[in-house]
């Protein structure tokens, strides 16, 4: 995605995926519950990973959402904790269709939790659950802290604070981001790509799509027929050639 700018503040949402965030703070690399807040006119560009990402974004006049919540500086990102889970719950909030007085009162009790937030000091052993779960979506909690010599509970609550998600959550994401890659990238059937994500079955499938991301397989399949039609209009030539 090239470097671009908005005429408005933007507070982009993670949903799935990972990538790479460029601004003129530095780079950053995201893979999970996360918000960054750009000032208008901050440019930005991103690297998508080879999973792909979604998010959500909202634009808007900062006089509608109201003074003295929007922090100074031209980018901020946050990621994981307690602003990652309040992201988290606010993606969601969007996919519900929000009346827009409670849009705005979401977007200002979001920043306000951001804003007093420290970033999370994630350990080692994060990293390692997460490939873990990423390469096997459906180990218990009791192998994945066995595989750290971590206590169960324990490294449960510790990773919800650190991502701001927990465990079953990630390995939801996980698995809707691998059968949202085939439903795009493959003609599998539904049912098919259900089995090789890890879904018990294709209505498991279904209904973790909703949670996750607010639609259905049967919608993403169809997104990408859409976005072949528009590639298809932008690569053709115009008529007065």
């Amino acid at each position: 995605m090239p470097e671009h700018a908005h005429d408005w503040p933007v507070l982009s949402l993670f949903v799935i995926g990972s990538y790479w965030n460029m601004t003129e703070i530095g780079e950053m690399f995201i893979s999970g519950p996360s918000a960054i807040l750009y000032r208008a006119g901050a440019a930005h560009r991103n690297a998508i990973a080879a999973y792909g990402f979604e998010q959500i974004e909202i634009e808007f006049d900062p006089e509608w959402l109201g003074g003295g919540v929007l922090p100074r500086g031209p980018v901020m990102r946050w990621s994981g904790g307690p602003a990652g889970r309040e992201a988290r719950q606010l993606a969601r909030a969007c996919y519900a269709g929000i009346e827009e007085q409670c849009l705005r009162k979401a977007i200002y009790g979001f920043l306000g939790v951001a804003r007093r937030s420290a970033a999370p000091v994630s350990a080692g052993w994060i990293g390692t659950i997460m490939q873990r779960l990423r390469d096997v979506p459906n180990l218990k909690v009791r192998d994945l802290a066995r595989d750290v010599s971590r206590h169960p509970s324990w490294a449960g609550s510790a990773y919800r604070q650190t991502v701001g998600e927990g465990l079953t959550e990630t390995a939801a994401r996980f698995r809707v981001e691998l059968a949202t890659r085939l439903l795009r990238e493959t003609s599998q059937s539904c049912a098919s790509i259900a089995s090789e994500a890890g879904f018990c079955d294709q209505s498991h499938m279904i209904r973790t799509f909703r949670r996750v991301l607010g639609r259905s397989p049967t919608d993403v399949r169809e997104e990408r027929r859409s976005f072949r039609q528009m590639n298809q209009g932008i690569h053709e030539p115009s008529p007065l050639g």
